[in-house]
């Protein structure tokens, strides 16, 4: 394969001369930065949406975009330097050069959920209602990013012989993300590898979270039970998918992958509070049903 060569063999796709970026008024623009900013608009053309049919106030969304998109990338890059410091310690210049890729999207979902609150906390509104709306822009915007990863071929597993197995020629990708498994399969005179396109199946997935977030969310019992649904249906995804990948980040001192670890926690916590709630709000209405009829005896009484 030449180098900028990308393949899909069992799919029968090969293509050819797939470029990293372009060049615009001398200015060389990676499609890395240029898809993950097209998912960012598209999520957030996504949330105005959703804003103006539950007749929210879509100019809050607009001054809220601008500070959730600062927030999450500055998490998304301090997250993956944080947990990926053994390469970045000796090479602290290449912490600023995210056009190379290392954006770690869990580091955009903190600093864009904790930016919400704080905004919310500011503004004295219901950070749960806009979290519905904002949540349905996020995973979109996921989706649409993940792309980004293709151009730049990273975010792949390990070795596959399936039906979506996807070949990158050895020189294209970063010699830390392959591993010995990896390895183990470039037979003699190969200059590819072939892996699991893990960047695919989680785009995907975040599709079909975001069609169930859709078709959900005018059945929603309470405020932030879409995030609810965001944080669990994601959460499950990437936790299957982070088990085949190549780049996964480590929690210091563990062989434990830190994503992994934090989307079962955000799966666990997603259904308990929703559970949680549930109930809370069964019980005042049992009260409140108890309430009424004992009201109704006290009036027949005095009759």
């Amino acid at each position: 394969m030449n180098v900028t060569d990308i393949a899909f063999p069992n799919l029968g796709i090969y293509l050819e001369d797939v470029p990293r970026g372009f060049s615009l008024f001398g200015l060389q623009v990676a499609y890395y930065g240029l898809i993950i900013g097209i998912g960012v608009f598209a999520g957030i053309l996504l949330t105005v949406w959703d804003a103006k049919r539950t007749g929210q106030d879509p100019d809050r969304y607009w001054d809220f975009a601008i500070y959730a998109v600062i927030f999450s990338v500055i998490g998304a890059r301090v997250y993956y330097v944080a947990f990926a410091w053994e390469y970045y310690k000796d090479n602290l210049l290449g912490i600023f050069q995210i056009r190379n890729g290392g954006m770690a999207i869990y580091g955009a979902v903190i600093g864009g959920f904790a930016t919400l609150f704080v905004y919310n906390r500011l503004k004295k509104t219901n950070p749960f209602q806009m979290g519905d709306s904002a949540v349905l822009g996020l995973i979109l915007g996921q989706a649409v990013g993940r792309w980004g990863n293709f151009m730049n071929r990273e975010v792949f597993g390990e070795y596959s012989d399936g039906l979506f197995a996807m070949r990158l020629p050895i020189e294209a990708v970063r010699s830390r993300d392959i591993s010995e498994n990896i390895l183990a399969h470039i037979g003699p005179g190969e200059n590819f590898i072939q892996v699991h396109p893990t960047f695919l199946y989680e785009s995907v997935w975040n599709l079909l979270v975001l069609a169930v977030m859709l078709l959900y969310r005018r059945h929603k019992k309470f405020h932030g039970e879409v995030c609810l649904l965001y944080l669990g249906g994601y959460g499950l995804g990437r936790f299957f998918i982070e088990g085949i990948r190549t780049d996964t980040l480590f929690i210091p001192g563990t062989q434990l992958p830190v994503s992994q670890a934090l989307s079962l926690a955000m799966v666990i916590f997603a259904l308990g509070t929703d559970a949680a709630v549930r109930l809370r709000m069964r019980k005042a209405a049992a009260a409140k049903e108890t309430a009424g009829g004992a009201a109704g005896e006290t009036a027949g009484d005095e009759e």
